[in-house]
């Protein structure tokens, strides 16, 4: 009965003995609650129901919130048997003691419930302070000014303490297991257990060299089709199956290696720093290979998070170029009508006109081989959309004057340059005079695989012998009424306040639906909305998982650190009871360090470098297609992260210098 009553007070002083592993496992935790129940808070809001394009940010933030909690629950496993291991020679020395494994369940059991609580209660607290102020920066990132109030719902208060509740018990029931399965005698030694060498070195070395090595491939090779979120998955299967075969038996192989080198091995410094990383390699590449993967995760999300916030009018613009697009039916409505119009809203909302373009131009749909476009062909990668316009009407557009006699004409691409002297157009043969650089409405990105072609003949006789060769090879039977139709476009591009530029639109478009003389229309700022929203939902869960992915990063290099410290406290005591001076010692811990935290980022580095062939191509398939910008992100982000870890790097090595050498002086 005593026991039974010594058990909550043993629980408590537990925690606050093993303070230096349990405080950063609380601080952790304490941030996996608040990160939750800021999603839970958002996504439960009523805020959430009047937000525009609301669609598109639930969605958004409903999978960001799955995503993160599986995220988080691997990590507080990995956390949670560090804790456990570095528990085992005390719960061993319990047993000794006279305590059963009920008591020492029931002594974990009340931690775990202590833990809860005040994570739950430190969570849950800073996340009703800062949940309001991450609500605005979602709404800013969105581009919605809205000034309300933000009201907590009960239900993200039951999301959250469920969800960690289950977690804590799964967690919970990994300690039994651990403690259970263990004599007293592997208890004691538990934390100081050696590690077995793997086996079958070379032939491990080689298969995860292999599939780094494909993976990486699936990774440069990849194309924006409807198969890049399966490559993307094979190839981050790839990677981390070839990183983490080439860390733990690559690294222990390669070690082997300096050992037969006697010249170097046989040396004080060395021989300390390589036979205790060999005999050790294989439980520490499990932490290796978590570093390394946690900061190409934390580099590749800064690196889009960044480049989609910098670039994020550039996208919008180049997807809605107008503030409105229409296509005109030239039987009920002129262009002289439409400039009308524009003229008396523009002096009734005060706004003005920057552009305001009616122009001619037909969209064919074709396929494209060498310089001759075809039929279009099912399923073709080389399908495009080509427009032919006239030159008068690309006078208008661009304000450059140009002549062209005969059958020459002027190309222009939106995606890579055309790169042809000659066309033939179903038949028509022609010659390029020249590629035209860039063209408003129709904005050039060289990775744009699906950018369409503009064909800009002499006069309007030329487009409609176009026109009626592609009418005849498609089989159109109203040859004149397949003429007439969709030709003529107009858009117009405004400056002033947003809410007059809304209204502005709405009338014009009310007008012209009601003289009939619409066929169809492109709200700009509508899309723009859109895009702003979809693209402010996958910024904030930027943040908020970069966030989370580098304190998960610090925190396995700083249990890394402090388990490999006790671990090694005695061995440099004993060296130094032969003779090895402090300064060894430090050095010893420096080269040691030095490679175990230079490993994981040297190979961040080049996952990154790697993966951005593919991350590039997903950015092409939502519209971002700026690469230089995202190239200088991507070396800016690197440098910082470089900077940081490095920083944490000096910060570890001091943790575990004053480790090793507690007994060393």
């Amino acid at each position: 009965m005593k026991k039974w009553k010594l058990l909550p007070h043993m629980a408590a002083k537990g925690i606050v003995a093993n303070g230096i592993v349990y405080y950063p496992y609380i601080a952790a935790v304490i941030f996996a609650v608040f990160t939750h129940f800021v999603f839970s808070s958002i996504l439960q809001n009523d805020l959430m129901e009047i937000l525009p394009y609301k669609a598109y940010a639930w969605i958004i933030l409903e999978i960001g919130k799955r995503i993160l909690e599986w995220i988080l629950f691997f990590f507080l496993l990995y956390a949670n048997s560090f804790v456990i291991k570095r528990r085992k020679k005390e719960i061993g020395l319990y047993t000794l003691l006279g305590l059963e494994k009920k008591h020492i369940g029931m002594m974990l059991f009340l931690e775990s419930c202590i833990v809860y609580v005040i994570t739950m209660a430190g969570g849950i607290l800073l996340g009703v302070v800062l949940s309001k102020l991450l609500f605005l920066l979602l709404l800013r990132l969105s581009n919605v000014p809205l000034d309300v109030d933000f009201v907590f719902k009960m239900k993200a208060f039951t999301e959250t303490l469920i969800y960690f509740g289950i977690v804590f018990l799964l967690l919970f029931l990994s300690q039994l297991w651990e403690v259970g399965k263990a004599r007293p005698a592997e208890l004691m030694s538990g934390s100081r257990k050696g590690e077995k060498e793997p086996r079958l070195l070379v032939l491990w070395s080689v298969i995860g060299a292999a599939a780094l090595i494909f993976g990486y491939r699936a990774s440069i090779g990849a194309q924006a089709d409807s198969m890049i979120l399966i490559d993307f998955a094979l190839a981050i299967l790839l990677v981390v199956i070839g990183t983490y075969l080439l860390f733990t038996s690559g690294s222990v192989f390669f070690l082997k290696l300096l050992r037969r080198n006697k010249r170097l091995y046989y040396k004080a410094k060395n021989f300390i720093t390589i036979s205790g990383m060999y005999y050790r390699m294989k439980k520490s590449a499990a932490g290796l290979v978590n570093i390394c993967i946690f900061s190409t995760m934390v580099i590749i999300t800064l690196i889009c998070t960044v480049s989609a916030w910098l670039g994020l009018d550039g996208v919008t613009h180049y997807i809605c170029p107008y503030d409105l697009e229409l296509e005109l039916d030239e039987g009920k409505m002129t262009a002289e009508q439409f400039r009308m119009k524009l003229e008396e809203l523009t002096e009734k909302y005060g706004l003005t006109v920057r552009r305001a373009d009616v122009f001619d131009a037909i969209s064919l749909s074709c396929s494209r081989n060498g310089s001759s476009f075809e039929l279009r062909k099912e399923e073709d990668a080389a399908n495009r959309d080509v427009i032919i316009m006239t030159l008068a009407d690309y006078e208008e557009l661009s304000g450059e004057k140009e002549i062209l006699t005969g059958q020459e004409a002027l190309i222009y691409a939106e995606g890579a340059d055309y790169g042809e002297e000659t066309l033939t157009f179903m038949g028509i043969g022609g010659t390029v005079k020249r590629e035209v650089p860039e063209l408003f409405a129709y904005p050039k990105a060289e990775e744009n695989r699906k950018g369409r072609y503009i064909i800009i003949v002499r006069d309007d006789a030329t487009r409609d012998a176009y026109v009626r060769a592609w009418a005849e090879a498609n089989g159109v039977e109203d040859m004149e009424a397949f003429l007439r139709s969709g030709r003529c476009r107009a858009g117009i591009v405004l400056e002033g306040e947003d809410a007059a530029k809304t209204s502005y639109i709405e009338e014009l478009s009310e007008w012209g639906w009601m003289q009939d003389g619409i066929r169809n229309e492109k709200n700009g700022l509508e899309q723009r909305g859109e895009l702003c929203s979809m693209y402010g939902g996958l910024l904030f869960i930027g943040v908020i998982f970069g966030t989370d992915f580098f304190l998960c990063l610090l925190i396995i290099m700083y249990y890394k650190q402090i388990s490999e410290g006790y671990e090694d406290m005695q061995s440099y005591a004993i060296m130094q009871k032969v003779g090895m001076s402090g300064d060894e010692i430090r050095s010893t811990v420096h080269k040691q360090i030095l490679f175990v935290f230079g490993l994981p980022l040297a190979g961040a580095l080049v996952h990154t470098f790697a993966g951005m062939f593919m991350v590039k191509q997903l950015m092409v398939m939502i519209g971002f297609f700026d690469i230089g910008l995202m190239i200088e992100c991507a070396v800016g982000v690197s440098l910082v992260f470089m900077l940081i870890y490095v920083i944490s790097y000096w910060r570890t090595a001091r943790t575990y210098y004053r480790i090793v050498n507690r007994t060393a002086v």
